[in-house]
């Protein structure tokens, strides 16, 4: 059975997933969901494990999750691992996995998207990104509801859209320094732990290769592009890493 991806297009988390694919030359075919609509469709086919995105399919097997779904991968096509095999290098790459995903993929997420609400207009092009047309149409007429139901489940305010820029900034700082000294994370070969952070920061440099329409310069909410103005430096340094290995 051909390997099958739900995903969001927006989703950075299912943009790790994309890459991993593509890293390892895997043929897949993907299915693109609406978020809210999204969720009968992942109880089905989780069987109740929940609605969060990414979900592969593969010979009858379902998993749940980009780490869970790169650790399939790695198990099922060995080629071109992403995991390293030799200690200390693997704990490092998975450590620093973890990190990104608890801590990056939240924090750019509740950052970008407190801002990104307040203009519709904008917003909803990416998330009905690869979908039928008329979900822009739906979107835009239940914004509203949309920004309340987005804003309650990921907790996103005033308050903790600082917090998360705090946290962004502590992290390519610590990346930045990483990257100075050694050209990767784990060990001397690219590993799960590049291509999480480079994934999960992804949507603040806007790569040509994300399936979705980029805002142009002019509508991007004023905050943030100050920020990334001043954060560029550090941007620049894991857009290198995804252009070289996506």
């Amino acid at each position: 059975m051909a390997l099958r991806l739900y995903q969001f297009a927006i989703s950075h988390y299912c943009e790790k997933v994309r890459w991993a694919l593509d890293y390892k030359n895997l043929s897949y075919e993907t299915t693109n969901l609406l978020p809210g609509q999204h969720i009968k469709t992942m109880q089905k086919l989780t069987k109740g494990g929940g609605a969060s995105v990414p979900v592969l399919e593969h010979d009858g097997e379902i998993i749940q999750g980009s780490s869970n779904i790169l650790d399939y991968l790695d198990r099922t096509f060995p080629d071109k691992p992403l995991t390293p095999i030799e200690e200390p290098a693997r704990a490092q790459a998975l450590a620093w996995e973890k990190r990104m995903d608890e801590e990056a993929g939240p924090a750019v997420r509740c950052y970008s998207y407190h801002h990104f609400l307040q203009r519709p207009k904008v917003v909803v092009p990416l998330l009905a990104a690869g979908t039928p047309f008329y979900n822009r149409i739906l979107l835009s007429l239940a914004f509203s509801r949309v920004n309340e139901v987005m804003r309650k489940w990921m907790k996103i305010n005033e308050k903790t859209a600082g917090e998360s820029r705090d946290v962004l900034e502590s992290l390519l700082t610590e990346l930045a320094e990483a990257y100075s000294q050694q050209p990767f994370l784990a060990g001397d070969s690219f590993s799960r732990a590049d291509l999480a952070a480079a994934a999960l920061f992804a949507p603040l440099f806007q790569p040509e290769a994300y399936p979705v329409p980029w805002p142009k310069p002019a509508r991007i909410p004023g905050e943030i592009k100050a920020w990334l103005t001043d954060w560029q430096p550090q941007l620049q340094v894991l857009g290198k890493v995804y252009q070289n290995y996506r």
